[in-house]
């Protein structure tokens, strides 16, 4: 009776380890499918911040090209209209009255 007591404790023993590593391999896979969406996700994510970056830096070269040029523009275009004034006052105070 002893071995069949021992043989029947074996196989309980067996089966709740065969029981024990289902479990573990039902885990395993639960998270190694959470394990790949949190992957897939985190890469989404670092995909949109690398497109939001790429269309502002671009927008920013974009937009500041434009900003420099119309300064520059400005700047001529006042100097060119300082330098008319100026000459046009120089030329009126050395013409001669007769």
């Amino acid at each position: 009776m002893t071995s069949v007591s021992s043989a029947l404790g074996n196989l309980v023993e067996s089966l709740t380890a065969i029981g024990a590593s289902l479990l573990n391999s039902v885990f395993a896979v639960f998270q190694a499918i959470f394990a790949l969406v949190q992957d897939l996700v985190v890469s989404v994510l670092q995909l949109a911040q690398a497109f939001v970056s790429f269309v502002a830096g671009l927008f920013q070269g974009a937009v500041g090209f434009v900003a420099a040029n119309f300064f520059a523009i400005v700047l001529v275009g006042g100097l060119y209209y300082w330098w008319t004034h100026r000459q046009g006052a120089t030329n009126a105070s050395h013409k001669r009255i007769q």
